[in-house]
C-alpha cells in the first residue's frame, strides 16, 4: 500500500509539472540555468562520443558551450533565445564540428516556442529554422541528404511534440476552469439555499410567537380588566377562563416550537434544501383552531372554509394556515378585543386557493414606529407557492388581507 501510494503522488507530482503553464512556474530562472548547464555538458558528451573525426576545436568549443546559454531566458523570451542560438550555431556547423553536439539546446528551444506560442508562430518559427539548417548544410556538402532528413525530421518531431502539450495544457485550464466554475456554483447555491432556511425559519418562529404573544398580551389585559374595573363585583369565573385560555396558548406554542426545534436539530433535507419535518404541515383543517384562539382573545371570527376536490400539497395549505393566522395575529393585536374578521378560504379558477382575511379595525399602526415582519413573511410565503399577496386598508373602513396561491392537487396516501 506504501509504494502504490509513493507511486501516486509521484504520478500526481509528474502530472502537475506537465499540466502547469511554463510561464507561471515557480523559479524559472534558477530552473532554466540548471536545465542550460545540463544541455551544455551533455552537448559536450555528444560531441566527444558521436563523431570523433569532427571533434570541434578550441573556437567550436566556445561556440557550442556558448549556444547553450540563451537556454537561461527560454522563458521569458523563448523566440528571442532561439533567435539567439542561430548566430552561434550557424558559425559551429559551418566549420564542419560534430552537428549532432548542439541538438539537446536546440531542441529545449523549440520545445519552448512551440509549447508557448500560438500555431502560426510555431509554423514560421519552423519555417525559418529549417531554411537555415538546409542552407547551412548544403553549403558544408550539397550531396548530405541524409543528414538533412534526418535534422529536419528532429526539428519537425520537437514542434509538434510542443504544439501538443500545449493543446493539452489548454485543454486541462478549460476543464480546471469548468471544475471551478461549477464549484463556485455549488458554494452559490449552498449559501442560497442557507439564506432561505434563514428566511424560513425566521417566518415560523415570527408566526409561531407573534401569534401566541399577541394571544396571551391580550387575555392578560382581559384578566386585568376584570380585576381593576369593579373589584366589589369580581367575576372569577371570567378570570378563569382567560387564565385557561393564556395557559392553552402557552401550551400549543409549546408544543408547535418544540416540533420547530426538533426540526432544526434533525438537520435533515429534501432535495430542494428544505427541512423534511417528522410531523405533518399545519393545513386548512387547523384552521378552526385559529379562529378559537383568537375568539378566546375577544375577536369575533367568521370562518368559510371550501377545500378543493383533491389533498392540497403541504406547502400550500401550510402557507394558507400561516397567512391566517398572521392576519388574525394582527387584528387582534391593533383592533383589540370586539374586532370583526371574516376569513374565506375557496378554489379560485380551479387551480388555485384564494385566501381572504377582512376585518373592521384600523390595520397596523401608522404611528412613525418601526414596522414588523408580519405582512413581509406573508408575501414571501405566498411567494414560496408561485403566489401572491395584497395587503391594506379597505376604502370603507377595516384592514384586508387577499392571497392567490396556485396549487398542485395531489393524491391521498392509502
Amino acid at each position: 500500500m506504501a509504494s502504490v501510494s509513493r507511486t501516486t503522488r509521484r504520478r500526481e507530482r509528474i502530472l502537475a509539472v506537465v499540466n502547469r503553464d511554463p510561464m507561471e512556474a515557480p523559479h524559472k530562472t534558477r530552473t532554466d540555468a540548471l536545465i542550460a548547464g545540463g544541455a551544455g555538458a551533455l552537448s559536450a558528451v555528444l560531441a566527444l562520443l558521436t563523431d570523433p573525426a569532427r571533434t570541434p576545436d578550441a573556437l567550436g568549443w566556445v561556440l557550442l558551450i556558448a549556444s547553450a546559454v540563451p537556454v537561461v531566458w527560454r522563458r521569458r523570451n523563448p523566440l528571442l533565445a532561439l533567435l539567439a542560438m542561430i548566430p552561434l550555431l550557424m558559425p559551429y556547423h559551418a566549420l564542419d564540428n560534430a552537428h549532432t553536439a548542439p541538438m539537446p539546446q536546440t531542441w529545449i528551444a523549440l520545445y519552448t516556442v512551440a509549447a508557448t506560442g500560438r500555431p502560426l508562430r510555431t509554423l514560421l518559427t519552423g519555417i525559418g529554422v529549417l531554411s537555415v539548417m538546409v542552407t547551412v548544410v548544403l553549403t558544408i556538402n550539397a550531396h548530405e541528404g541524409m543528414e538533412l532528413l534526418r535534422i529536419s525530421g528532429w526539428i519537425v518531431a520537437v514542434l509538434f511534440c510542443g504544439v501538443d502539450v500545449r493543446v493539452y495544457r489548454q485543454y486541462m485550464a478549460s476543464v480546471l476552469e469548468r471544475a471551478e466554475r461549477a464549484e463556485r456554483t455549488r458554494e452559490e447555491e449552498a449559501r442560497r439555499r442557507v439564506v432561505e432556511e434563514r428566511l424560513r425559519i425566521a417566518r415560523d418562529l415570527h408566526d409561531l410567537l407573534a401569534h401566541s404573544i399577541t394571544l396571551i398580551g391580550v387575555q392578560t389585559s382581559v384578566a386585568s380588566h376584570i380585576l381593576t374595573v369593579d373589584p366589589d363585583r369580581l367575576d372569577r369565573r371570567a378570570i378563569a377562563a382567560s387564565l385557561e385560555d393564556i395557559a392553552d396558548t402557552c401550551r400549543e406554542a409549546r408544543t408547535e416550537l418544540r416540533t420547530t426545534l426538533e426540526v432544526l436539530r434533525d438537520g435533515r433535507h429534501d432535495s430542494h434544501g428544505r427541512h423534511d419535518a417528522e410531523g405533518p404541515l399545519p393545513d386548512l383543517a387547523a384552521l378552526p383552531g385559529l379562529v378559537r384562539a383568537a375568539e378566546a382573545a375577544g375577536a369575533h371570527v367568521d370562518l368559510a372554509v371550501r377545500a378543493p376536490a383533491g389533498r392540497l400539497a403541504p406547502a400550500t395549505g401550510a402557507a394558507a394556515y400561516r397567512i391566517v393566522q398572521e392576519s388574525l395575529t394582527n387584528a387582534v393585536r391593533h383592533a383589540g378585543a370586539g374586532v370583526q374578521v371574516r376569513v374565506a378560504v375557496a378554489p379560485d379558477g380551479g387551480n388555485a386557493l384564494r385566501v381572504t382575511v377582512i376585518d373592521d379595525g384600523t390595520g397596523p399602526p401608522k404611528d412613525g414606529s418601526a414596522p414588523g415582519f408580519g405582512i413581509v413573511g406573508m408575501r414571501e410565503r405566498a411567494r414560496s407557492t408561485g403566489g401572491t399577496l395584497d395587503a391594506g386598508p379597505r376604502p370603507g373602513g377595516g384592514f384586508e388581507v387577499s392571497a392567490l396561491l396556485p396549487f398542485q392537487e395531489v393524491e391521498a396516501t392509502p
